[in-house]
């Protein structure tokens, strides 16, 4: 009888180490999370979808890829969500009724705000197909990019400026924050394979604008100073050694007398072949030298005093150094941004920065005090709110004491500590017009029509059992 065969990998018993890496893919936990998102995912349109696709290829791995949005989701479910999970940061897409498109940038859980409007952009399958040889996607992915920032800190800017100084490290923070940090004496350089770019444009005149480009590009690398015959070859031995060895990459040497004749290129040399005459285009490209990774033999005695001596007469001399050209290639997708308005909480708060309304010292007082004042307004409302579950909770102890009964406390009402204090009568949950349900829910409690509704909570009773035994 055959011996049944055990799953030792993916089934209950496997040996598998318990690691970040195990449990997060490719992330560490403590790596920044993101969430590409689409406000109103009916009502954008397939480009914009399409672009916020792209824009989670770009976050990967730290980011939710499969993402599904419905069209009954709001802002606040993503929102509950991102504490469970571990999310930092909220990307969200939207469009308004005029046809712009809009993308906020929100730090998770309390803010700020980014809002930008996304005036020009170009998905990656438009990039590749003005691309001659495109590049694509293989394990450029596994690992997050390197994030290159350029020109977000101005010298002149200062406080009084129409872009503050403030604002300007506030936001270099916030994308900062995007990914994980790299440390560049224990990074290895195999883990980096690509970048993103946020070039922020210079205006001739402080004209108060904020407008950033951005790019994403892989890194690709190839040797130097090699023919185009040897770098054939040394690309079919490195396929060889490797467990996925394809027969196409080796080359034809069915019609050759000799080896001699493929590097050569024929009996009198005629077509051999360089950099500068395979009719290739011309490298331009940065080089740079790096050391290869090879295992060193530990001597002992005799042959470790004559590698020493043989190391001490080639003074400078490494092997193991190989020159190579590091090119990038646009990757996609493409963004130009300009910053509209910052918000302090999260899609909600006072108004830090705005690029078309200015206000005077006067007019920030006087909204400080609605601030505080609407600020005042909510703590009582949580108050009464946690004084009423209270109420309710004794209520129905008693009863279940009288009744003989065990308390029940599954049924028990919770305060929501992110709803009541962050979402607000001008919370902005499709970045549009604001959530109708709050505002009833505000006109509701202004006219008084939650009275009823809280001596119900209080004595343990619901409008519809009521209903029911009448």
């Amino acid at each position: 009888m055959a011996k049944r065969r055990t799953k030792k990998r993916t089934h209950m018993g496997a040996n598998n180490p318990v690691t970040p890496t195990a449990i997060n893919g490719h992330a560490n936990t403590k790596d920044p999370k993101s969430m590409v998102i689409r406000i109103g995912a009916g009502e954008v349109g397939s480009s914009i979808s399409q672009l916020a696709t792209d824009v989670r290829r770009v976050m990967e791995p730290g980011t939710a890829t499969r993402l599904r949005e419905r069209k009954a989701n709001r802002l606040r479910d993503y929102v509950s969500m991102c504490g469970p999970l571990g999310v930092t940061h909220l990307m969200l897409f939207s469009r308004s009724e005029s046809g712009n498109t809009n993308l906020r940038l929100a730090v998770a859980p309390r803010g700020p705000t980014f809002h930008f409007r996304v005036e020009k952009y170009s998905l990656t399958k438009d990039v590749r197909r003005a691309q001659r040889h495109p590049m694509g996607g293989g394990k450029e992915y596994i690992t997050p990019p390197l994030l290159v920032m350029n020109n977000f800190s101005s010298p002149t800017a200062d406080q009084n400026s129409k872009v503050p100084k403030h604002l300007e490290s506030l936001a270099t923070t916030a994308f900062q924050s995007l990914f994980p940090p790299i440390n560049p004496q224990k990074t290895p350089l195999k883990s980096i394979r690509r970048v993103l770019l946020l070039n922020r444009e210079e205006t001739p005149e402080e004209d108060g604008t904020f407008i950033v480009n951005f790019r994403h590009y892989a890194i690709t690398t190839k040797s130097v100073g090699l023919s185009k015959p040897l770098r054939r070859l040394n690309a079919a031995e490195k396929m060889l050694k490797s467990k996925k060895g394809k027969k196409g990459g080796l080359p034809n040497l069915g019609k050759l007398k000799d080896i001699s004749e493929f590097m050569i290129g024929g009996e009198d040399g005629e077509g051999y072949m360089t950099d500068g005459t395979s009719g290739s285009e011309a490298e331009t490209d940065a080089e740079v030298e790096v050391l290869e990774s090879a295992t060193k033999r530990v001597h002992s005695g005799k042959p470790r005093a004559a590698a020493e001596q043989d190391s001490d007469d080639d003074e400078g001399a490494n092997d193991n150094v190989e020159r190579r050209a590091v090119k990038m290639v646009e990757l996609g997708p493409r963004m130009r941004l300009r910053m509209t308005k910052v918000e302090e909480g999260l899609c909600t708060g006072k108004i830090m920065w705005h690029e078309y309304l200015h206000k005077s010292k006067e007019e920030m007082r006087e909204m400080e005090k609605k601030w505080e004042l609407r600020k005042r307004e909510k703590d009582a409302r949580r108050k009464q709110q946690k004084e009423n579950v209270e109420k309710k909770r004794l209520a129905k102890a008693a009863t279940n004491k009288k009744s003989g009964g065990a308390e029940d406390d599954e049924d028990e009402m919770d305060v929501d500590e992110y709803d009541s204090d962050m979402y607000d009568d001008g919370f902005d949950s499709e970045g549009l017009e604001g959530d109708a349900e709050e505002q009833v829910n505000a006109k509701m409690e202004a006219a008084g029509e939650w009275e009823d509704e809280e001596k119900e909570i209080a004595s343990g009773r619901s409008s519809k059992r009521r209903s029911m035994i009448r």
